[in-house]
Parts: C-alpha cells; structure tokens; sequence
C-alpha cells in the first residue's frame, strides 16, 4: 500500500527550525531552479511564494538583472533570515521581502509578470488554496514554476533518499527533510489539486528522483 500523506507544520517558525534550515546546502536546487524559471521565460516583476530565508530571490536577481523580486513567506523568523541576507546583497535594490500567507495574498489579480515556488507546497494542509491564489496574481501569459518534492511510496524510499540527499546535513536538517518527504504531494495528485484551483495549460513534470514541477512558459497561450 502506498505511504499517505503525513502533514507537518505549515508556518517554520521557530528560530531553530529557521535556522535549520537556513544552513542546509540547497545551492544546487536553487540554482537549477533559477535556471528552469528563466528559461520559462520569467522577467519584469516575479513573485516568490514562500521565500524562506530569500536565497531563491537573490539568487534570481544575481542571475537576471531584468528582473524584480517580491519574496513572501509567513515565516518572521525566516524573514529576519532573508533581510540579513539581502542587507550583504549587491543586488538588494530589486528584492522585496513581506509576511504573506500563500493560501490568501493581498495582492490584485495579474499583479506579477511571473510566479514562482520553491518547496512550499508540501506545507501546505489544502494545496489547492495556495495554487488558486498563484494562479490568481500571474498576469495571462506569464511564466510559472512551482516545484516540489513529491512522496515516494514507501518509508524505505525515504530513508533512501534522507540517506542519499541529507548524510552530510545535521540531525535536525535530516529531520526537516524526511518530514517534507512525508508531508509532499504525489505527481497524481498535484494533477488533480491543480485542476481544482482551475489551472489549464500548466504540465506537470518530474524532474528528479524528488521534485516534480508544475510549469508554464511565459510565451504559453492560455485561457483564462
């Protein structure tokens, strides 16, 4: 029988769990995420939801100089992270950090040339409130990319994959990772979830042994 979806907390907001997470080593993720969104055709004004400590949108706006950077998260802790990170950044003049829930954002419709995630959809209890709102604040044929990690099958699979991708990382850092694991959609059920919020025209890819993609290019024609 396939492993169900365990939940776990949907706001990382302790100094400890910030921290944690703020020293795990996900250069390598970043980057190719980075380098998938611009391909897709991201630039002008890019939301990020769920920013965590803000590598991701400093490393956007190292990467693209056409680009602006609004970074959300419900986090404060993260926050405080992501502000020091942005205060030692040559690039600090094009990146925005706010307290934002992705599940209702106060921002108006076709507010953001682009819309991006980076593995927070395994926090959230009810994806399909999150992927709405995403989809709600992209302008019509903007660029899109939620990634995630998705939930393998069995618990071998994730110690396997704890064991594979988080040896080196510190005890608590190999516990953050097995819980999202845990806690991530399957590619099926990413499907499903973003029919629901009413998505059309995004494909759902999968594009390693742990993360799956939901992705539109800037030059895609949609329907609204």
């Amino acid at each position: 029988m396939a492993m169900k979806r365990v939940l776990e907390p949907e706001v990382m907001d302790t100094a400890e769990d910030a921290n944690a997470y703020d020293a795990m080593d996900h250069s390598g993720v970043n980057h190719a995420f980075t380098e998938r969104l611009l391909e897709l055709g991201a630039t002008g004004r890019v939301l990020d939801i769920g920013c965590g400590p803000g590598h991701g949108p400093l490393q956007l706006v190292a990467m693209a100089p056409q680009v602006q950077v609004v970074g959300v998260d419900l986090s404060h802790h993260m926050l405080a992270i992501a502000a020091e990170h942005r205060a030692a950044s040559s690039h600090a003049e094009r990146v925005t950090f706010l307290v934002a829930d992705a599940k209702g954002l106060e921002f108006a419709d076709a507010s953001f040339d682009a819309v991006c995630s980076n593995t927070i959809l395994h926090h959230i209890p009810n994806p399909v409130d999150f992927l709405r709102e995403a989809w709600r604040v992209r302008a019509p044929g903007g660029a899109l990319l939620i990634r995630d990690l998705f939930r393998p099958e069995t618990a071998a699979e994730v110690d396997a994959l704890v064991e594979k991708h988080a040896a080196h990382e510190a005890p608590a850092a190999r516990a953050l990772f097995r819980a999202s694991l845990c806690a991530a959609l399957t590619p099926d059920e990413l499907v499903d979830i973003a029919r629901a919020a009413g998505m059309q025209g995004c494909d759902v890819v999968i594009d390693s042994d742990r993360h799956m993609s939901l992705q539109m290019a800037a030059t895609a024609v949609v329907t609204e």
